[in-house]
């Protein structure tokens, strides 16, 4: 049997892509291809589960466009379908008066692109988070938290409802785009499609090197890991309390974030990790250590970033410096309100001269898509992600 799509990945942008297909051509022959036993195992089950409002990211990026449409759908798709999540609101805090110029640009930012949001004072602050020290911070009422796995479950049920295939333990190892279709080579044999949509993660780049494209970008993977604040330390923090973000670096600093049960998540450490899936200090994998190491383009980031990855390292190996990251924004937190919480890993895109892709990357030819770089904010925009890909998937069928 040939299909006329075939998705390679089963996390959440993998089956929103699925989703949004089906809505705008009901009846197409689909099958998603996920490596694991049980889709949604990386990223999207190991994430904040925040739902971004579009606060960071530059007004004319794709991400700014996504994340403001794509939060909206998810917040309907969820409406619907009776998943839980919470407009909790974020504060973004400037502990120092030097940080204020950064929150400021901020603020504008976050305006130029159509968020609501209040720049606030010391005192306002102790209204909205009682227990944070600041100077001064921006509010963001309308950001919230989900659990995405709890979405990607039920966008599987959706797409088998409409007579898809989700093939679980169907690793990918190898592929070939003809001229009218193309064969994905998988661990439980050979499937033929149409158009290839690549929306695996982690491996993203690997897959689409293995269809013939050179990426733009090679993805490294950051370990973050997580602590949990203790059932009465949670009320130390309400909604989501952010630090004001180093400009250079996409990635947003130790924060907590109060999760749909009450759980309060600090977090998380960003550290080069030793394998794709490399969730713990002990999981090293040699040949995909020295495919990071060997990247010029990691090799240039270390260099210019290297005391933010000492102090990242430190974050990771000493429960110390962790807790005094979280104590600039919460003075009160004490190390007995810590306890491990499982860590995740961010597939970070870094160019070849050392810079970091901060907005989403997809690369197409004739009979594929690639989805190759969809770091945060991708849970929040993945049905507007989904919606973007399907458009590009139609393009490229045969009449």
């Amino acid at each position: 049997m040939t299909f006329d799509v075939a998705i390679i990945g089963g996390g959440i942008v993998g089956l929103a892509t699925a989703y949004r297909l089906q809505e705008l051509h009901p009846g197409l022959r689909l099958v998603v291809l996920e490596k694991e036993d049980r889709i949604g195992r990386h990223q999207t089950g190991r994430n904040s589960g925040v739902l971004h409002a579009g606060v960071y990211y530059p007004p004319e990026s794709t991400k700014a466009a996504l994340c403001r449409r794509g939060k909206q759908e998810m917040e309907a798709f969820c409406q619907k379908e009776g998943i839980p999540f919470i407009i909790c609101g974020k504060t973004i805090v400037a502990v120092t008066d030097d940080e204020v110029p950064r929150l400021e640009a901020l603020h504008d930012r976050a305006k130029a692109n159509g968020v609501h949001t209040e720049r606030i004072g010391a005192k306002r602050l102790k209204e909205i988070e009682p227990y944070a020290a600041g100077v001064a911070a921006v509010h963001v009422p309308e950001t919230g938290v989900v659990n995405f796995g709890a979405v990607a479950e039920r966008l599987a049920e959706r797409i088998k409802e409409r007579r898809a295939e989700i093939r679980t333990d169907a690793q990918v190892i190898g592929g070939a785009e003809k001229r009218t279709t193309s064969v994905v080579e998988t661990s439980c044999g050979a499937v033929e499609a149409r158009v290839v949509v690549n929306c695996a993660g982690l491996w993203a780049d690997r897959v689409a090197r293995a269809f013939g494209v050179e990426p733009s970008v090679q993805l490294v993977p950051f370990r973050g890991e997580y602590m949990e604040l203790s059932k009465s330390a949670c009320k130390y923090c309400q909604g989501l309390i952010y630090p004001v973000p180093d400009p250079a670096f996409p990635l947003r600093g130790v924060h907590l974030t109060r999760g749909v049960t009450g759980r309060v998540e600090a977090g998380p450490s960003a550290v080069i990790a030793f394998a794709r899936e490399g969730y713990d200090l002990g999981t090293i994998r040699p040949r995909e250590l020295a495919e990071t190491l060997g990247y010029r383009g990691f090799r240039r980031l270390a260099r210019k970033h290297w005391r933010t990855g000492l102090a990242e390292i430190r974050h990771s190996l000493s429960k110390r410096s962790f807790l005094t990251a979280l104590q600039r924004l919460i003075p009160v937190l004490q190390r007995d309100d810590l306890r491990p919480s499982p860590s995740g890993v961010r597939a970070q895109a870094v160019f070849p001269d050392g810079s970091l892709a901060d907005d989403f990357i997809i690369e197409s030819t004739p009979r594929a898509v690639h989805v190759i770089n969809a770091p945060s904010p991708a849970a929040t925009a993945s049905l507007a992600i989904g919606g973007h890909v399907a458009g590009l998937v139609l393009e490229r069928l045969p009449a």
